[in-house]
């Protein structure tokens, strides 16, 4: 029940924290699913094509730029596109002055998941010994999801859906527990 009450609240201070206007990035302290505005240099060169599915379940491509925002490297997840776009030139569309996005804190990667074919530029995870021996530079923790009316690459929609599980558990090991002790009653009665 006390993890059920603190998802609830992280849920509910994440959905605040969406709705707010976008602060300046370098005059605010970093924080998971802060919304933010910037502005800095991608680098094209050593665009990541991470494997991802789209919201309707299609296959395809996150891109992902390092940019430099002030003096430190950040890296900025610009969308989806399709496999047959990767490489091409009018996914390179970024107003970089005007950058508005949302921090989110860089997940650990899935043990399950294929290792990264960094020659082929074929991501799977973004681990962070990968990038640095892709691009020579160390980043940021937090990874800034691009906002905004993009086509190409589609942005990513970051929400508060996060699953919540905690009142299933709850109530599958209170049941649990009502049947154990319904049985140790009953067993009890009846060796007296």
């Amino acid at each position: 029940m006390i993890r059920l009450n603190w998802k609830l609240n992280l849920i509910s201070e994440i959905e605040i924290s969406l709705t707010k206007p976008p602060v300046d990035l370098l005059n605010s302290e970093k924080k998971n699913f802060l919304r933010i505005k910037t502005s800095g240099e991608v680098d094209y060169d050593k665009q990541i094509y991470l494997y991802n599915l789209n919201e309707e379940g299609k296959p395809g491509f996150e891109v992902i730029n390092p940019i430099m925002i002030n003096t430190k490297n950040y890296l900025i997840n610009r969308g989806w596109i399709t496999f047959d776009q990767k490489n091409s030139l009018e996914i390179n569309n970024l107003d970089e002055q005007n950058i508005i996005g949302v921090l989110k804190k860089q997940n650990k990667a899935n043990i399950f998941k294929p290792k990264n074919d960094i020659k082929k530029n074929y991501w799977f995870t973004l681990n962070r010994d990968d990038v640095f021996s892709y691009t020579g530079k160390n980043f940021s923790e937090y990874v800034i999801y691009l906002d905004g009316n993009y086509q190409i690459p589609k942005p990513k929609k970051i929400d508060a859906n996060i699953s919540n599980n905690h009142k299933k558990y709850a109530l599958t090991w209170f049941s649990l527990a009502i049947s154990i002790l319904l049985l140790y009653l009953y067993f009890r009665k009846k060796n007296y």
